[in-house]
């Protein structure tokens, strides 16, 4: 097959047979040759695309070492190494679809992948974005089916990312003669010394106008293809023209645990009322400010009261203890007693760069005895244990 399966002529209608074509095709003959039992992909699958130059190479390993992923990437171009794909990548151009999917599916089935992979350029068009939605649904059905067998274990919910790493054109242009340059370079040193490995001169890196067909092809055909993917499975956008440390900073950030993706449907509808963390988080600041206004203006007294009460009482121990950043503090005040003053000294202290915590400890202290009887009567003595935290001293120790 030639480059037809990307041909910009066929309609979405079109390009979508093409994909169930395809996808029937290569789906039907692996689960022939290996059966049903044995359909394992990882259950996790990260995509990982993005313009030539945008440092995907670069990125897979740190995106292995976030989400855990032991397994070594696959990187598609490196899959297709045939003397007819060759001669296609070599011209810019790309293999055809039903090679890619097909040499990809077997791949991604070996039990290395079987807990996550991260796919360097998959998919690149659209009939390939059609073939991993397909995959997906497949890989539901196949948890459904197996949810009551003995195998289940081994069909778990999928968990899909498509991380996009984005350039211009005229970074991109620019990388890629830069990294033809620095390959030619090593392997004139190479041939020189004797020592080391030759590295893969691409075409496209040598020559502008091929990087930068490289380059439209990205943008024409795989770019609108990986964006029709954002309203289905996670999506991250990533500015990869800024410097590599910020760059994966970006990449940590938007691969974040989600909880709402990575359960089980059944699992997340049970706990899908509860606020994540971050969601409460977010204006948490603002909602603290709020609430000590208001407890200011509805209960001024009692506001002042607990303020003297953490100032007179409980900053005077908190400040011996500095160099450690945590303080325990033991009272019986009867201010303590009232929730209202409780909630006030939290959000004060937290206002002030605090962490406090209260807990209540009753202790039976005798009180009475009688003589006649022996019985003791004891009344209950209220201790409040407020634990105050804070960042502690940084002077050097030892």
């Amino acid at each position: 097959m030639s480059t037809r399966d990307s041909d910009p002529k066929k309609t979405p209608d079109l390009e979508v047979k093409d994909a169930q074509l395809i996808f029937n095709s290569v789906w039907d003959e692996l689960e022939t040759e290996r059966g049903r039992d044995n359909m394992r992909f990882p259950k996790e699958i990260i995509l990982l695309g993005g313009a030539p130059g945008s440092g995907k190479g670069t990125n897979t390993a740190y995106i292995c070492k976030v989400r855990d992923i032991i397994a070594p990437p696959i990187v598609v171009s490196s899959l297709l190494d045939t003397p007819e794909m060759e001669a296609l990548k070599a011209g810019g151009n790309m293999v055809g679809d039903r090679e890619v999917v097909d040499i990809l599916f077997r791949k991604m089935l070996d039990p290395i992948y079987r807990e996550g992979v991260v796919l360097d350029g998959f998919p690149r068009t659209t009939v390939q974005v059609e073939c991993i939605k397909m995959l997906y649904d497949k890989m539901v059905s196949l948890r459904r089916a197996y949810q009551d067998s003995p195998l289940k274990v081994h069909f778990k919910q999928p968990i899909y990312h498509i991380m996009v790493l984005f350039v211009d054109e005229a970074e991109s242009i620019a990388r890629q003669l830069k990294r033809g340059r620095e390959i030619i370079a090593h392997n004139e040193e190479v041939k020189r010394t004797g020592s080391g490995e030759l590295l893969e001169e691409r075409p496209t890196d040598t020559n502008i106008d091929l990087a930068r067909g490289r380059y439209r092809t990205f943008k024409e055909k795989t770019y609108d293809a990986l964006l029709s993917l954002k309203q289905i499975f996670h999506y991250h956008f990533i500015n990869a023209q800024l410097p590599l440390d910020e760059v994966q900073q970006k990449i940590l950030k938007e691969l974040e645990y989600q909880s709402s993706l990575e359960l089980d449907p059944r699992t997340y509808d049970v706990l899908r009322n509860l606020p994540e963390a971050a969601q409460i988080v977010k204006h948490a600041r603002r909602d603290l400010v709020y609430r000590i206004d208001r407890y200011r203006l509805e209960h001024p007294n009692l506001f002042d009261d607990v303020v003297k009460f953490i100032e007179n009482k409980v900053i005077p121990i908190v400040k011996p203890h500095a160099i450690s950043g945590r303080a325990l503090i033991n009272s019986e005040d009867p201010l303590l007693e009232d929730p209202k003053a409780l909630a006030m000294l939290i959000d004060v202290f937290s206002e002030r760069g605090y962490f406090a915590s209260v807990d209540l400890h009753r202790v039976e202290i005798p009180d009475q005895f009688d003589l006649k009887t022996g019985q003791i009567t004891c009344r209950e003595k209220r201790v409040f244990r407020i634990m105050v935290r804070f960042k502690g001293s940084e002077i050097r120790r030892g």
